[in-house]
């Protein structure tokens, strides 16, 4: 039996493995970068070990120090989590070899399936090794690792090359293997899944489908089990072709078959041989902890022959710290406060007062809903998000909702190409108007109503803040009656609570406040100063940084003074765990390139300028 656990992952996987753990008894021993020393999920494991450094590389990524740390904790099982070292082979045998209990596939059934080039010969489906036009578009991806990274759309011939470093950097970051590899790009497919389980005495379970279409880079935001819409044959067939990959490889554990569904027909693209971000929608319909299970089958276990009925419908939307609007550009600061009602699941590592840092996946939680039918599950969870709170750096919470409720989702009538369509109507700005005097209102309660000079009572107050991208300015009054504004009726308002009548309906606003960020129900609004400091001017065509990160390579022969066209990419920006393009604003020539690779960028530094050609 199991009685010590070392997770060698972090964040809300490690958190969720811990629970699982917890309950059944078992003692955990988290590790943790110098980034993470505060993390939550190093808080709530029994015992913590430290990892020096923050990169990936260094720290979650070393398997020697991982299971060095195990046998100086006295674990006496490894559960991977997902993503880092799940996929690795060498990491499963160093785990075994150390007489450790890997919580996971066998080390040959990994090196099978982990790499996507490999899986997809096991399974009859060869990658394309010349390309010409009449293959594109294409579709260049990571052999080891998932989750987007490494991944690139290519339409244009020329732009191969490129899109095959890029994506090589960007895999060998995240996964320690370069490895890429170049398949069909099929548009208008479904991305559709099917979650295993298998002991070691030969019982696989396939355990329902699931629905991944809505994706942005390539990963998942929203996932769904199971997937709606397929006829009958159609999830026969997927289910039997899942079981026979997992019995190819003589596969032990929990497992996740992946297709794309298009034209009525099953498309494998390959196998993940680990726990899958999405795996909480099939525990919730099957009524199962995969978790549990996964220990239970590494201690010898035996599953029954059948897995258990399906119920209802389920729904995840992973909640990213990141600006949809702004091409899904990840954010950071300090999380004030995150809470969700408690008809849903919630799966986070982070709570209030932590910190979203560079180094590592933006996502902030997973949260999930559960009910009969799918209309009640979309419903529940909408509703849910709409009505969380959360205080902190932007999130895609506001794109999740109206996803969630837009005609093409609830009809089950999406794709792969769902974002690429409606991203525009799905982030466009659609603040409270009343957000910003609810703010005021709340900022001026228990203020004098005399002895300054801004507060001469027969003037109006007037307060500045920016909201979606726009300065509002709004005006009160302080009366013998307590506060007023034009047009509106002021019912109550104090420092965390303003109830407004408009028109007869009564809004009512909880207010918080963290320095100069304000937030107004789910308006988050900056507090402007009365007299703006003078602010630093850019000359046109200044490159800055959208966000803090790495400078992770420049465009071959790229030099000041050299020409470029407008949308050329010019340097590669890195942040957490994903890079992104810096691309020329104009055709022109460069004037200043003041990024170098290797370099620590802020927010808003400069890059580069380029001139425009007259």
């Amino acid at each position: 039996m199991i009685t010590s656990l070392l997770i060698a992952n972090r964040g809300e996987i490690a958190c969720r493995i811990a629970r699982t753990c917890s309950e059944l008894g078992i003692r955990t021993v988290a590790v943790h970068s110098d980034a993470d020393e505060n993390a939550l999920h190093a808080r709530v494991a029994d015992t913590a070990v430290r990892l020096p450094g923050s990169a990936p590389a260094d720290t979650y990524l070393r398997g020697d120090l991982i299971v060095k740390a195990a046998l100086t904790a006295g674990a006496d099982a490894v559960h991977p989590g997902y993503g880092f070292l799940s996929e690795n082979a060498d990491f499963a045998r160093a785990v075994q070899d150390a007489g450790l209990v890997w919580i996971g596939p066998p080390p040959e059934a990994i090196e099978a399936m982990a790499s996507k080039t490999r899986a997809k010969e096991l399974m009859g489906v060869e990658p394309l090794r010349d390309v010409t036009e009449s293959d594109l578009p294409v579709l260049v991806k990571a052999a080891a690792g998932g989750g987007g990274r490494g991944m690139r759309v290519v339409r244009r011939l020329a732009d191969l090359d490129g899109e095959l470093a890029a994506a090589r950097a960007e895999a060998a970051s995240a996964f320690g293997d370069s490895e890429v590899f170049v398949e069909p790009y099929v548009e208008g497919g479904r991305h559709v899944e099917v979650q295993v389980l298998a002991d070691t005495h030969g019982t696989v379970w396939a355990l329902g489908t699931r629905d991944c279409s809505l994706q942005r880079r390539h990963q998942k935001v929203i996932e769904e089990a199971p997937a709606p819409g397929l006829t009958g044959p159609l999830t026969e067939e997927l289910h039997a072709l899942a079981v026979r990959a997992a019995r190819a490889v003589s596969y032990v554990g929990a497992g996740t078959v992946e297709f794309l569904v298009a034209d009525g027909r099953a498309h494998f693209l390959e196998m993940n041989t680990r726990l899958q971000v999405e795996h909480p929608v099939t525990e919730a319909v099957f009524g199962v902890d995969l978790v549990a299970e996964q220990i239970r089958v590494a201690e010898g276990n035996t599953l029954p022959d059948d897995p258990p009925r399906a119920r209802g419908h389920a729904v995840e939307a992973r909640l990213y710290a990141e600006d949809p609007s702004q091409e899904w550009a990840p954010q950071t600061g300090r999380l004030h406060r995150l809470a969700v009602p408690d008809a849903v699941r919630l799966d986070t590592g982070y709570t209030d007062g932590d910190d979203i840092g560079v180094h590592y996946d933006p996502m902030l939680a997973k949260v999930v809903a559960h009910a009969p039918t799918r209309a009640e599950a979309l419903r529940r969870l909408a509703s849910a998000l709409d009505r969380a709170v959360i205080h902190g750096p932007v999130t895609n919470r506001d794109l999740l909702v109206r996803s969630l409720r837009h005609e093409e989702y609830a009809e089950a009538r999406m794709d792969t190409g769902f974002y690429d369509r409606h991203l525009p109507e799905l982030t466009a700005p659609a603040p409270d108007p009343y957000a910003p005097l609810a703010a005021a209102l709340a900022d001026a309660h228990g203020r004098s109503r005399f002895g300054g000079w801004r507060n001469v009572a027969s003037q109006p107050q007037v307060k500045r803040y920016a909201m979606a991208g726009e300065e509002h300015e709004v005006r009160y009054r302080h009366t013998r009656g307590g506060l007023a504004a034009d047009g509106v009726l002021v019912v109550h308002a104090d420092a965390g609570l303003v109830i407004l009548d408009v028109d007869g309906v009564r809004r009512r606003y909880e207010v918080s406040r963290y320095g100069d960020c304000v937030h107004v129900g789910t308006t988050a609004l900056t507090a402007l100063p009365r007299f703006p400091a003078p602010t630093t001017q850019h000359a046109p065509g200044s490159l800055l940084a959208p966000m803090p990160g790495t400078v992770v390579r420049i465009a071959e022969n790229l030099t000041e003074g050299a020409p470029v066209e407008a949308g050329q990419t010019l340097l590669w920006l890195e942040a957490m765990k994903m890079q992104h393009k810096i691309t020329a604003p104009v055709t022109g020539t460069v004037s200043a390139l003041h990024a170098m690779p290797g370099q620590q960028v802020d927010v808003g530094a400069l890059l580069a300028v380029v001139e425009a050609t007259p």
